[in-house]
């Protein structure tokens, strides 16, 4: 589907793809004040999550709890934000958006207007971060796709 942003690009920067799925830490001015922006995106064009099999909607799930985990690990947020609408861009992905208390729209959504400024301080620090939280990311959903080792006969 050529019209779909998500079908166009990664929708950010890809760090890993597998199963039917990437995951791309999200870039661009609807960040700025999130940086640690994530997204769970299908490969195909899906537009509604009741359009995925039992075993696909399992799959997304375990690799959201594997993004959300290294975002917890890595950055120690307040708390982490999971957010599936769709409404924007119809293709079918989840935000896991790590958020903190000193964010200028927490507690509110990500998509509120400011309550307090930026805090530039901290989110140049945040913004450092984000390598090591990306690596951490790759690793998780990297283990996920690794099948366990097999016992060894005795």
């Amino acid at each position: 589907m050529t019209d779909c942003a998500l079908c166009r690009d990664d929708g950010g920067l890809l760090l890993w793809s597998g199963q039917g799925w990437r995951v791309v830490r999200a870039s661009g001015g609807e960040v700025a004040a999130a940086p640690a922006w994530y997204r769970v995106i299908a490969a195909a064009h899906v537009a509604e999550w009741s359009d995925l099999s039992a075993p696909e909607q399992a799959c997304a799930m375990a690799l959201v709890t594997a993004v959300e985990r290294a975002l917890r690990a890595t950055l120690t947020p307040t708390k982490v934000n999971l957010a599936s609408l769709g409404n924007a861009v119809p293709h079918l992905h989840w935000h896991v958006i790590a958020r903190f208390g000193w964010d200028s729209r927490y507690p509110a959504p990500v998509w509120a207007p400011a309550q307090r400024d930026d805090d530039a301080l901290r989110l140049a620090a945040l913004r450092q971060q984000l390598p090591v939280c990306d690596a951490a990311v790759v690793e998780a959903l990297d283990a996920l796709s690794t099948p366990s080792p097999k016992e060894n006969p005795r």
